[in-house]
């Protein structure tokens, strides 16, 4: 029984769901102006990880063929034949859409569609499309960079150019992010069907080319946060530098490509996002203290 918990635990991706979990009360805490909304707050954290957790989950039954075929995902629950596909679809299914509404009635419909869009778009379009075109990744992205979008609705309960600009850059990161992940295991990725960007790139030197043009437009579109009231102008300081840093991994990737230098730049971004994002908090924390 413990083994099996635990498998409809890992179901969830756990790291994924808190990483889309704090990127959610990033963006409602960036959103949030006056009395601060604990319980709105609280419906939101909970309702983001039932809806991450049940899209990671029906990703997973989708794909449950793909992953038996690539080493790095074999080992999963449906993959493995631990849990069986009808059990995971139950469990995606039950948990999403309970996340959904818990989103509904806990915070606002505007939140709960941007999360049910979430999930199908994830699973219905993103997922299908990975066995087609390696165009996936920007339809991807759509989903990925939602729930800071919805912590802003959850906050607001309204569409704002400031909530637009976090989603846009939300956007942004996942590209130089999935570049370098993609080439790095391409091989994988052809052993599981999947077209992925740079499957098919042995140079590494296209991948790695829009993978600088990607960092660069991050860095473009984190600047203009402060302009749009997100953040203060030292917070675009810390995201200028960031930013570049960024560019100057993937440039360097570019102009001399290798796995090591792909490797740094995948390092790079997830350290990124979490630093930008505490930078914004912070800055917004000190100007409410005056």
């Amino acid at each position: 029984m413990r083994q099996r918990l635990r498998d409809f635990l890992a179901l969830t991706k756990p790291g994924i769901t808190r990483h889309v979990v704090l990127t959610a009360a990033a963006g409602f805490y960036l959103g949030a102006a006056g009395a601060f909304d604990w319980t709105r707050l609280l419906a939101l954290l909970a309702g983001t990880a039932l809806v991450s957790g049940g899209t990671n989950t029906l990703n997973q039954w989708w794909e449950r063929d793909v992953d038996a075929r690539m080493p790095r995902t074999r080992g999963r629950p449906l993959a493995a034949g631990r849990l069986s596909a009808g059990a995971g679809l139950a469990f995606g299914l039950a948990i999403g859409l309970a996340g959904v509404a818990l989103l509904a009635s806990g915070t606002n419909r505007l939140t709960a569609l941007l999360a049910g869009f979430t999930l199908g778009s994830y699973v219905l379009a993103y997922t299908p499309l990975k066995k087609r075109t390696s165009l996936n990744t920007l339809v991807g992205c759509i989903p990925g960079a939602l729930p800071i979008l919805g912590g802003w609705t959850a906050a607001t309960g309204h569409l704002a150019s400031g909530g637009l600009a976090l989603f846009a850059v939300m956007f942004l990161w996942q590209l130089p992010h999935t570049l370098a992940l993609a080439w790095l295991y391409r091989a994988d990725y052809r052993a599981g069907g999947l077209v992925m960007p740079g499957g098919k790139d042995e140079s590494g030197t296209p991948t790695a080319a829009k993978a600088a043009l990607y960092s660069a437009l991050l860095l473009a579109a984190s600047l203009a946060l402060a302009p749009l009231g997100v953040g203060t102008p030292a917070s675009g300081a810390v995201a200028l530098g960031l930013g570049l840093f960024l560019v100057w991994l993937s440039g360097s990737w570019a102009l001399a490509p290798a796995p090591e230098r792909a490797r740094k730049l995948f390092v790079a971004t997830l350290a990124y996002l979490p630093a930008l994002l505490l930078v914004l908090v912070v800055a917004r924390a000190l100007e409410a203290r005056g």
